[in-house]
């Protein structure tokens, strides 16, 4: 578990302009994540567009991931869905060598009751025997996991080791880390509350920023964890006005924007997404180049 804690970064997947996966925009990417301070990659949440992406895409990124991370860092692979019956197939027959860790984010659309929520996350757990992060992300599955249902989600499935906490709710979250299981991980979900939450016991965050400034990030979310909260809060600033600004017309398209004039990958996106706008694009131009 504690392979877990720091900073993981969300990893976007790099297009070129006719819309294939950009793999040389993915190794630069992971390199750079890989030598300035990142703790953990993760593959195919959200941020790495993971719903455009078909299996044998999907598959192809892993696989050229674990190959350049060479063991380097901790790997997790995102597996989550609406439909509880093909989560579990996937866990079940999706060639896992090279992952440590499963991130789940709860069902979405469908918005089941808080007991909904507790039996899909039990019959994940029971899927496989890697250790999973459970992911309430209420602004996209429009369905709130409660401290009580994340606490007996955590109690009743042991391989369901940490939670990310993207509610936004600082008195939910210090629910969970005031009652959860010693040794449970409560990880923050917001770029923008990764220090307060640490500050309350939270245990590090998965990033959408740490993909292009993984040094500084990482440095902010250490300091933070042990303790050094004026170093920490100095770094927290710093980053602050580029973290609002990131998501100001959607995420990815303002990170990949950011990783664009960092020369890492280009901005292309697939549909149903498209680049940020002018406006935002040119202060995350400004803000970039005032932090390089």
């Amino acid at each position: 578990m504690e392979k877990f804690r720091g900073l993981g970064v969300a990893l976007v997947t790099p297009f070129q302009e006719n819309g294939n996966i950009d793999m040389a925009g993915l190794q630069r990417l992971v390199e750079h994540n890989i030598n300035n301070g990142t703790d953990y990659l993760v593959v195919q949440g959200t941020t790495g567009e993971s719903a455009t992406l078909t299996k044998e895409e999907k598959k192809a990124v892993l696989n050229f991931i674990i190959e350049i991370n060479n063991g380097k860092k901790p790997i997790v692979l995102g597996v989550g869905g609406n439909n509880t019956a093909e989560v579990v197939h996937q866990l079940q027959t999706l060639d896992l060598k090279g992952v440590d860790g499963i991130l789940s984010v709860s069902p979405y659309y469908n918005k089941p009751s808080q007991e909904g929520i507790f039996q899909h996350y039990k019959a994940v757990s029971k899927a496989t025997n890697l250790p999973i992060i459970l992911y309430n992300v209420p602004g996209r599955t429009m369905s709130n996991v409660t401290a009580d249902t994340t606490l007996r989600i955590a109690r009743a499935c042991p391989n369901i080791i940490a939670v990310k906490e993207a509610s936004g709710n600082l008195e939910q979250i210090m629910n969970i880390i005031i009652n959860k299981p010693k040794g449970f991980l409560v990880l923050s979900g917001d770029d923008a509350l990764t220090l307060p939450h640490i500050a309350i016991g939270g245990d590090g965050v998965i990033s959408v920023v740490g993909n292009a400034f993984p040094k500084r990030f990482s440095q902010m979310v250490h300091n933070g964890l042990e303790g050094n909260l004026v170093e920490a809060r100095k770094d927290h600033y710093e980053l602050l006005e580029m973290i609002q600004t990131l998501f100001a017309d959607g995420n990815p398209g303002g990170i990949k924007k950011v990783l664009s004039v960092l020369g890492i990958c280009m901005e292309n996106l697939r549909l149903p997404l498209v680049p940020v706008n002018k406006t935002v694009g040119d202060k995350l131009e400004a803000l970039t180049k005032m932090l390089e």
